[in-house]
């Protein structure tokens, strides 16, 4: 786990809801008062924690100058898995291999959206690169509502090495692409996967490219020619869902 600081009243309600554990400090706004913000005081109270009385000013410093409603939490973030602890997971997976893989995705709104819908659809984990890229960030965090702490996220050094050994094990990769042949309706996605999706107007990288099995497009009808990121990878997730529980029946 790694320190970090979340505020404002949604953030630090979303982590009151999922990851109460992780908050061990807490700092409010001695001159105000409202409802909400007492609510949050006295859950913050229940765990144990007793705010720390502050003036604006310090609350202004913690936050980097951010809007922070009145309130700022300390919490251990949770860290990025390694290449090591990946292949350890897929040599120990018992079900159906389901991974999302984000090549070079730097906006902390996509990441957490992202894994929200990992977590959802039941995804082993969410593959991200090192480089050029986000990380877990307390954006990430909030954005994910409580995800990021249940969804393991690997970060990888070399993405198309990280591809190559997961072919080796058995894992089809397949990645989205403009101009892709088939779509996914079209595709059997019922088999040992992993998802690939590129960075948000670039797409895939060329080597990342050349490391999928398939390539596969989402039909586009209408006058937009993309989907954001993490739509795109949430609309390609419950597909796969939805096709290995039709397979079940």
């Amino acid at each position: 786990m790694k320190p970090s600081k979340l505020f404002g009243l949604h953030a630090v309600q979303a982590a009151l809801d999922y990851s109460p554990k992780t908050i061990n400090q807490a700092w409010v706004d001695a001159q105000r008062q409202d409802k909400r913000l007492q609510q949050i005081i006295d859950h913050l109270r229940d765990l144990g924690i007793e705010p720390e009385q502050a003036d604006r000013k310090r609350l202004d410093k913690l936050a980097d100058n951010n809007n922070h409603q009145g309130i700022v939490i300390k919490v251990d973030m949770p860290t990025e898995l390694s290449e090591h602890d990946l292949q350890t997971a897929v040599e120990n997976l018992t079900a159906t291999a389901l991974f999302l893989v984000l090549d070079n995705v730097q906006d902390p709104h996509n990441l957490g959206a992202c894994l929200r819908t990992a977590d959802a659809t039941g995804a082993n984990g969410v593959i991200v690169t090192k480089d050029n890229a986000t990380g877990i960030t307390p954006t990430v965090c909030k954005v994910a509502c409580g995800a990021a702490e249940t969804i393991p996220v690997y970060q990888v050094t070399n993405l198309a090495r990280t591809l190559r050994w997961l072919k080796e094990h058995g894992v089809w990769v397949m990645g989205t692409a403009d101009d892709a042949e088939q779509t996914a309706y079209q595709t059997d996605l019922n088999l040992p996967l992993a998802l690939v999706l590129g960075a948000e107007g670039a797409g895939m990288r060329r080597l990342t490219r050349e490391q999928c099995d398939v390539l596969i497009r989402l039909p586009m009808l209408g006058t937009v020619e993309s989907l954001n990121v993490s739509v795109a990878a949430g609309v390609l997730l419950y597909e796969t869902v939805r096709q290995r529980m039709t397979a079940k029946r």
